[in-house]
């Protein structure tokens, strides 16, 4: 009977076991499909083009960011804005304002913008993947960016534009020589006669028409004349376009100030510079050994000339004399936005923009994964070229340089006239040929030969006018 009563009390047991088992099995899944249900508490701060409002709803690169990753992850979410419009930043008690000091509080579970990825952050947030690389660089105003080169005169016009003008000096030279000696009306007697266009005099004379000087003797033949005038129309028209574009791309004296680098902005003091007060770019420099970032940082501190905003920003460096230093990818849209600003080509600090989580918190590994898989997949490149689309006015940009199709017209009619004024002086000696042959009773055909090869000889007098005019006398 004991070993009776003692294996139906095992049974027993074994079965009480396996309730209690299935139960808080039961429990468990039910809270965690409850959790799964919980909308997660998203905060984000305001800034174009990462977090807009339109209308009571928020669009934006961040937006659309986090409904991929949200679908992925299998959460649902809700939005608000941060309360201070801060991304946030250690004070010196060691308490955290902006998006990271809600979400260290608790009173968000995620937050997502351009959030850099900093050390400081790292130690009380927990920080996913970068969804964008960024960088720090510089942004300014055009005429304080570009110095003066010594060729800045020949930017009026494009480098195919000016090919195409010294082809058509050498064609209309070579015309106004070749239609010179085919011309009888210019050349009669070409074995006793100096012809005084020869090819250089032709330079010559195609030179001082398009410096509008003129460079006599002019042609007498009516072929000449017709490739002179040619060439005279088309000059004007050149160097009205050349004087315009030239005025107009011409900066102001006062304001050739050339910055490429941060050496450069740190060695003047004409303009004045800072950034986001409060930012990692400030952190950067002001953590940095570097001698050039330790000046910039000084300058800033001494001047406390920082910005409370990208937005003001962006207005200081379109009034001038102010260089704004920030995030490269804001200021890459900046630019999209303002044709008179640029950004410098030098990037230093490149780190990346992440979501903020709850330090510990599960969710960050998913998240991760989830940005990873939307960047293999190119999504993260489609958002960025959908959101930092160039909307870019030119109204106020430096005046492009001119286009030969701009010009094209311009060479068709000199085309025509060389053309025109060269086949006229080819029927100028036929028709001397004519004469000329019934004369002497000859063919045409052979009279003409003999004028074409008597004329083209390249060992043909090559005296100007008045000098043939002294040996005969």
């Amino acid at each position: 009977l004991t070993v009776l009563e003692t294996s139906q009390v095992k049974s027993k047991a074994r079965m009480l076991f396996a309730f209690l088992l299935l139960s808080s099995g039961f429990f468990l899944d039910l809270v965690v499909c409850t959790a799964a249900q919980t909308e997660l508490r998203i905060t984000t701060i305001k800034q174009e083009p990462y977090t807009m409002s339109k209308g009571s709803q928020l669009e934006g690169f961040c937006m659309d960011l986090l409904s991929e990753v949200a679908k992925k992850v299998g959460f649902k979410y809700k939005v608000k804005l941060v309360k201070d419009s801060s991304y946030g930043r250690q004070d010196d008690n060691g308490n955290w304002n902006g998006m990271i000091g809600e979400v260290l509080r608790g009173e968000a579970d995620l937050a997502i913008a351009p959030l850099t990825l900093t050390a400081a952050r790292e130690k009380v947030v927990g920080m996913t993947k970068p969804f964008m690389q960024t960088g720090i660089s510089i942004l300014l105003r055009k005429d304080i960016s570009e110095g003066a080169g010594f060729f800045d005169f020949l930017t009026p016009f494009t480098s195919e534009t000016w090919i195409g003008i010294l082809v058509a000096y050498m064609g209309t030279a070579a015309s106004i020589c070749i239609a010179s000696r085919l011309s009888p009306c210019e050349w009669s007697e070409a074995q006793s006669e100096g012809n005084r266009f020869s090819f250089l005099y032709s330079l010559w004379y195609t030179a001082g028409a398009l410096t509008l000087q003129g460079a006599g003797p002019h042609p007498k033949a009516l072929s000449g004349r017709v490739i002179c005038s040619s060439w005279w129309l088309f000059s004007v028209v050149l160097l009205a376009c050349y004087f315009s574009n030239l005025s107009s791309s011409k900066t102001p004296e006062s304001s050739q100030l050339t910055v490429k680098g941060f050496e450069d902005l740190a060695s003047q003091d004409t303009i004045q510079y800072s950034c986001l007060a409060g930012s990692s770019t400030l952190a950067f420099f002001k953590n940095s050994n570097n001698p050039v970032y330790r000046r910039i940082y000084e300058h800033m501190e001494r001047t406390q000339s920082f910005v409370s905003s990208m937005d003001e920003g962006v207005k200081r460096a379109k009034e001038g004399n102010f260089a704004f230093i920030g995030e490269s990818v804001s200021l890459d849209l900046a630019v999209a936005r303002h044709c008179e600003l640029v950004r410098v080509h030098e990037v230093i600090g490149m780190r990346g923009y992440s979501i903020a989580a709850p330090l510990g918190s599960p969710i960050i590994k998913n998240l991760s994964v989830a940005i990873l898989q939307l960047s293999e997949a190119g999504e993260l490149a489609y958002l960025r070229s959908k959101w930092w689309a160039s909307s870019c006015i030119a109204d106020k940009a430096k005046p492009a340089a001119v286009q030969p199709h701009r010009l094209k017209g311009m060479f068709l009619v000199l085309a025509l006239g060389l053309g025109l004024g060269t086949c006229m002086a080819f029927l100028e000696l036929t028709f001397k040929s004519r004469r000329k042959a019934a004369e002497q009773q000859k063919s045409c055909c052979t009279v003409l030969t003999e004028e074409l090869s008597l004329r083209l000889k390249t060992s043909s007098p090559n005296k100007p006018q008045e000098n043939a005019d002294k040996e005969k006398a």
